[in-house]
């Protein structure tokens, strides 16, 4: 097998030049002033559904925003992302109602069958982003997990590894995509 080079700085530059043209867009439409920071940041964050190294750096490059404020920003707001999202996206609620009836367990279910090493969030192969989120609001559901955008209430350990296998395997090109599933949680 053959195996490829990574890509030249050149060509890196050059790639990042025909993709930064929402963020030309989105710094004209929100304007270059500091007080533009969060504006531009949610409209990256919407184009790209993260905020990518050379968009900020044009950002920064065009604007009165500093790499400073960017990073200031981004990291206070958990809306706003440096990295991309899995292909699913599973929340686990850690809200009070969730944690006494069993979101400990759901939380360690989910880490230890996505093998998600310390501290990150999304797994090696792109397919899953795992994120706690504080409360859904959904209380009468606890504990709710989100996949998806899909609210699922009741879920324990077990229904939270069948679920993660299922989407697993219904990804997998070996197996089929997208197979039905053969009983519904």
């Amino acid at each position: 097998m053959q195996q490829t080079s990574p890509p030249s700085a050149e060509a890196k530059t050059i790639h990042e030049d025909r993709t930064l043209g929402n963020v030309v867009d989105i710094v004209t439409r929100c304007g270059t002033s500091r007080e533009a920071c969060i504006k531009i940041l949610q409209e990256v964050q919407e184009a790209y559904g993260y905020l990518p190294t050379a968009a900020l750096r044009y950002v920064t490059e065009h604007t009165r925003i500093t790499p400073r404020q960017i990073y200031g920003v981004a990291t206070f707001y958990e809306r706003f992302r440096f990295k991309p999202l899995g292909r699913h996206l599973i929340k686990v609620c850690r809200g009070t109602a969730c944690h006494v009836r069993g979101a400990p367990q759901v939380l360690d279910a989910v880490e230890q069958e996505l093998g998600l090493a310390e501290g990150k969030d999304t797994t090696a192969d792109g397919e899953f982003t795992y994120e706690k989120i504080a409360c859904f609001g959904a209380c009468a559901l606890a504990p709710v997990v989100v996949v998806d955008g899909q609210t699922k209430g009741g879920m324990t350990a077990d229904k939270m590894r069948r679920l993660l296998r299922r989407e697993a395997k219904s990804n997998d090109p070996a197996k089929g995509e997208n197979q039905p599933d053969a009983k519904a949680e």
